[in-house]
């Protein structure tokens, strides 16, 4: 009798990669100096591997893109399950941090746009006209979003955007890493922050990554069942597992309906089919929502669904980027270097600029929290704050969390947008192309208006300086 390894093979490399990242971590001082995160290291050490090796002995990169593309979604089911705090946000606080974050998708967005443009007329006439949203896709959103989206393209003939967005994501990464330490020495330098409140960055314990032997650990969860009749960890997942199903029946029904419409439904499933994340979320929130309904919410656990999510976001960063073909990569890299370094070094400056006039307290936390999130992930964006918050001690991380929802609710449009200048792909009518810049601008406008209501006179002062001269 035959059986399917495929998977598992694929499970058991990846995680051979993060085992074999978290020894180098724990020895190399580098990886330390600059938190780079394990999951990020296994797949840069995989990737070569999955090229030139693995592809012999019949494994694929597209195995682990699709891997990237259910374990993205699944995390977001676990996110949308989970409570949010109980504690009250501070006033201003929450949208301030959903502006922040959504003023990135508006210049990052812009930018990559703009350069597309740019490429098509002089060295790239035939570059792919969506190419810029990779920028935000992946700096902004992830590489599970930049794989997802990317890879739904297709079916406007565009390939290998998946790839590409994998490799804006891994480049996000690196510049969140090295420009997240260099950010933070440069505010202590400049009086941006006290040396007091950046004294756990020379603590040992968060160097290596391990928790040292003989230290006192913290609960990672919380049982909420007796395990003699299931475990809560296994009810946990369960829930998880049941919502993104549920998301696949909603997929599979949407696409029946508009499979009616002919050749368009065909194209407007397709893409929505590439929103995945989006559904698992949504009937996560659902799911969340019939708990409370039935009085049982409690039975989920938040540490748990932190720990799930912690699963499903390590294993698809390192598969995500082991999936990145260099193939297709040496036919883009100049305007994919080119584009990350100008969005990199613009999303640096504009996060600094904006969130210090937006914020009034914790200023330098909270605008690098954004500036993580908006080039990484939460998990590195969180992993820098930690570099200056250990213990969470202050309210940002948990603004963030209040925050994430408005964002994701208003960033919906945006996602849907996406597919704008395919069309200029594939009509040559470039009204779609500048129809979707002006999306971004719009949501320039929208974040713009808001910072003046939120920065007040600050708005106007020191507009040259990247860092709003006031005492923190």
């Amino acid at each position: 009798m035959s059986y399917q390894w495929s998977m598992f093979i694929n499970l058991g490399i990846i995680s051979a990669g993060l085992i074999l990242a978290t020894f180098i971590r724990t020895k190399v001082y580098f990886f330390q100096r600059f938190l780079i995160p394990n999951s990020l290291l296994a797949g840069f050490i995989l990737l070569p591997l999955y090229n030139f090796v693995f592809p012999r002995l019949g494994l694929s990169t597209v195995d682990l893109g699709e891997m990237a593309y259910h374990l993205l979604s699944l995390s977001f089911v676990a996110l949308s399950l989970k409570a949010l705090p109980r504690k009250k946000p501070g006033k201003g606080r929450i949208f301030g941090t959903t502006l922040s974050v959504l003023f990135q998708f508006g210049v990052q967005g812009f930018i990559g746009l703009i350069l597309t443009f740019v490429f098509i007329k002089t060295i790239r006439p035939d570059l792919f006209h969506s190419f810029g949203y990779l920028l935000p896709l992946g700096f902004a959103q992830g590489p599970g979003q930049a794989y997802s989206i990317g890879t739904s393209w297709q079916s406007f003939g565009v390939e290998g955007a998946g790839s590409i967005g994998l490799t804006f994501a891994a480049l996000g990464f690196i510049v969140c890493s090295f420009g997240g330490i260099f950010i933070i020495n440069y505010a202590i330098k400049h009086g941006w922050i006290s040396e007091e409140e950046v004294k756990f960055l020379n603590k040992k314990s968060i160097r290596p990554g391990i928790i040292p032997k003989g230290k006192k650990l913290k609960a990672g969860s919380y049982q909420t069942t007796e395990t003699e009749a299931i475990d809560t960890l296994t009810l946990n997942c369960a829930i998880i597992l049941l919502g993104y199903f549920m998301a696949f029946l909603v997929l599979k029904g949407l696409s029946w309906a508009l499979s009616f419409i002919g050749p368009t439904g065909d194209q407007l499933a397709e893409t929505f089919w590439g929103l995945n994340f989006i559904f698992a979320a949504l009937m996560g929130l659902l799911l969340r929502q019939i708990l409370k309904v039935t009085d049982t919410q409690h039975v989920i656990d938040n540490l748990t669904m932190n720990r799930l999510s912690g699963i499903f976001v390590d294993l698809m960063v390192a598969s995500a980027i082991a999936a990145i073909s260099i193939g297709i990569i040496k036919d883009y890299w100049l305007p994919i270097l080119l584009t990350a370094s100008i969005g990199g070094g613009i999303a640096a400056f504009t996060t600094l600029w904006y969130s210090s006039r937006v914020f009034t307290d914790h200023r330098f936390l909270r605008s690098l929290l954004v500036f993580g999130v908006s080039t990484g992930t939460l998990s590195t964006g969180l992993a820098l704050l930690r570099v200056v918050d250990p213990e969470f001690e202050t309210p940002v991380a948990t603004d963030y969390t209040y925050a994430a929802g408005i964002t994701f609710a208003l960033a919906i449009p945006y996602v849907l947008t996406m597919n704008m200048p395919l069309h200029t792909y594939t009509s040559g009518d470039w009204k779609w192309f500048w129809m979707a810049v002006l999306i971004n601008v719009v949501y320039l406008i929208f974040t713009g208006i808001f910072f003046f209501v939120y920065a007040g006179k600050k708005s106007f002062k020191h507009k040259s300086s990247i860092w709003y001269p006031e005492e923190i």
